[in-house]
């Protein structure tokens, strides 16, 4: 737990800005506040759907979403 307080210190996961969805096809469709940030498909989509379900809590989903789509952010990025 204290890796996940320090890789989000600024608390951007608190709101719960990622999701997920599958479809009957399989891909898995991942968004960041209601944009898309993924498409997961075959092997990687299976995976993903795994690791989510074994997750402790929500927040170890979003901090895992957040590196898998590579939207994480790190401190030093501009600010649109």
């Amino acid at each position: 737990m204290a890796r996940q307080r320090e890789a989000d210190r600024r608390g951007e996961l608190e709101g719960e800005p990622f999701a997920w969805r599958t479809t009957k096809d399989g891909p898995v469709f991942v968004t960041h506040a209601g944009r898309a940030a993924a498409t997961l498909r075959g092997t990687a989509a299976i995976a993903f759907v795994a690791k989510l379900r074994e997750a402790p809590d929500v927040r170890a989903q979003q901090l895992f979403m957040a590196r898998v789509t590579g939207n994480f952010k790190r401190g030093n990025e501009r600010r649109s």
